[in-house]
């Protein structure tokens, strides 16, 4: 295991400790929240801890199902006490770019239903403004070249879909990711995110405003939670 994903693994299991006994859990998507899946299965195994738990992709349902965590529809439940997930970016205001995993649509559904949101992340995600990974986008498969011509000019960058063997990359949703390269420029997210939502065959967008609550912060000096202030945690 090398060093950037000892982090992962650290910052994943550090997570777990807002986790008890009763709760419903949002499992986010990611290389990071892997080992938190992974760790509440161990804790369910090893120590009796009762949860169920939401997926956000059919990758994270897989993983869960495999180390035994209980799932349930999202629907069948009056809200989530917690979503744990990753995060590609985050800003000193607890915004976040996320999408790199292509399940954002789910990853926001999930985050909107919970009572609070913690974020897995290693030292590389803080930044002072986001926008270097770029803005993925979620959007329909009808006319999806126009609606990356209408976002380029919107934000007055490239915009690409991701491709792999000259074929669209599907989410989970069946629809196409699209990827904004607008750089470190994202200084008001909220407006951002309204104008992007505002692009007719535009899904949903991977800025999560207004979101987060606390971050899991692994860096080579050890693990440093970050709590929102007046957060709901």
């Amino acid at each position: 295991m090398n060093d950037a994903e000892a982090l992962k693994k650290i910052a994943g299991e550090a997570a777990c400790e807002f986790v008890k006994t009763g709760m419903r859990v949002g499992l986010g998507t990611g290389s990071t929240v892997k080992y938190t899946v992974l760790e509440l299965g161990r804790r369910i195994a090893e120590e009796g801890l009762e949860i169920v738990g939401v997926p956000t992709s059919i990758a994270t349902q897989e993983l869960a199902t495999e180390v035994g965590i209980p799932l349930v529809e999202l629907g069948s439940l009056d809200g989530l006490d917690i979503v744990i997930d990753g995060t590609d970016e985050f800003d000193p205001n607890f915004q976040l770019i996320k999408g790199g995993g292509a399940a954002l649509l789910r990853e926001k559904i999930v985050a909107q239903q919970s009572a609070a949101m913690v974020v897995v992340a290693d030292e590389r995600k803080q930044v002072d403004c986001l926008g270097a990974f770029g803005i993925p986008i979620e959007i329909t498969p009808f006319a999806c070249d126009v609606t990356v011509s209408v976002l380029a000019s919107l934000l007055n960058c490239q915009v690409e879909l991701r491709m792999s063997d000259s074929k669209h990359i599907l989410t989970d949703n069946g629809n196409c990711i699209a990827d904004a390269r607008i750089g470190p420029t994202i200084t008001d997210p909220v407006a951002t995110e309204a104008s992007i939502l505002n692009v007719a065959g535009v899904v949903q967008v991977g800025l999560f405003n207004n979101m987060c609550d606390a971050i899991v912060l692994a860096t080579t000096d050890g693990v440093t939670t970050l709590m929102k202030p007046n957060g709901r945690l």
